[in-house]
């Protein structure tokens, strides 16, 4: 390998690693000024938004009305209730399904797995009248099960691609050891199989999870209640026609976004080793 030759690749490599921080600041940046902005006060956040609080800028007025003025403990527990279940189902039935897409061959496999590869590209938003009629027809409006529903749907399509794609790769030959040895179809799924491909459970967990989180679509149409709302939705009790309370804004959303960056922490790795290995194969 020449001199030259490993130039031209440090140098590649250099400008691979400056665009992606580039592209990480520019990701970053707004989250980040959310949750400066949060600590100062109202006047400070409109004549100097990038600066960092300071002696005379510093107040937490925003955190102590979001906590005294709004059940901000209520919208974070309806919205951990319509994520953390949807998800666990759509993990769930998104690999069983993948498993038994991508290990048995019957009759309409490939036109029930292209049935449902359409979901990726169909936005569920476009059925939120039907969604609505028919929520209201089993009287499940302004009820947690409402949004349950509906996001188990909304993540199951991308979950079975993903899933179907990776347990797709498992080598045959460990399945069929596995099956020598007396091992049950259930517990080869949920003994080998599942394990194996656990950096694309997780990676298939955060890109469901971030949508469900998130989202005030479905959550202002289906469960706009005062039990029923989430954090999101719990935001807009703060802005007004003729006024906002941005401190109550900034401090609420800054406390919306700390379940996802929880999340990446805890599961970057794996998130970071489903994407390298789909990416490989």
């Amino acid at each position: 390998m020449t001199p030259s030759f490993q130039y031209q690749q440090k140098a590649r490599m250099g400008l691979v690693h400056l665009a992606l921080l580039g592209y990480t600041l520019i990701a970053l940046f707004p989250i980040v000024l959310v949750i400066i902005n949060s600590f100062k006060s109202r006047s400070a956040i409109f004549n100097d938004p990038l600066s960092l609080p300071d002696t005379g800028s510093f107040t937490l007025v925003g955190y102590a009305k979001v906590l005294q003025e709004s059940d901000i403990l209520l919208y974070f527990g309806n919205s951990l209730l319509v994520t953390v279940i949807p998800l666990f189902l759509v993990l769930l039935f998104g690999a069983m399904a993948a498993w038994a897409l991508s290990e048995y061959r019957f009759r309409g496999n490939r036109l029930l797995a292209l049935f449902l590869a359409m979901g990726i590209m169909v936005p569920i938003r476009l059925g939120t009248v039907s969604i609505l009629e028919t929520m209201v027809s089993l009287n499940l409006v302004n009820t947690h099960l409402a949004l349950i529903l509906v996001y188990t749907a909304m993540g199951l399509p991308l979950a079975i691609f993903i899933l179907t794609e990776f347990i797709g790769q498992v080598p045959n030959e460990l399945k069929e050891a596995a099956r020598c040895d007396g091992i049950t179809e259930i517990r080869l799924f949920f003994q080998i199989i599942l394990p194996l491909v656990r950096p694309a459970v997780a990676t298939v967990a955060v890109f469901t999870m971030v949508p469900m989180w998130n989202d005030l679509w479905f959550p202002l149409i289906l469960a706009p209640g005062d039990a029923t709302k989430t954090i999101q939705l719990g935001v807009q009790q703060f802005i007004g026609q003729y006024a906002t309370d941005w401190n109550s804004v900034l401090a609420a959303l800054s406390l919306a976004v700390l379940p996802i960056l929880l999340l990446y922490v805890f599961f970057s790795q794996q998130l970071i080793s489903g994407l390298t290995s789909g990416a490989v194969k």
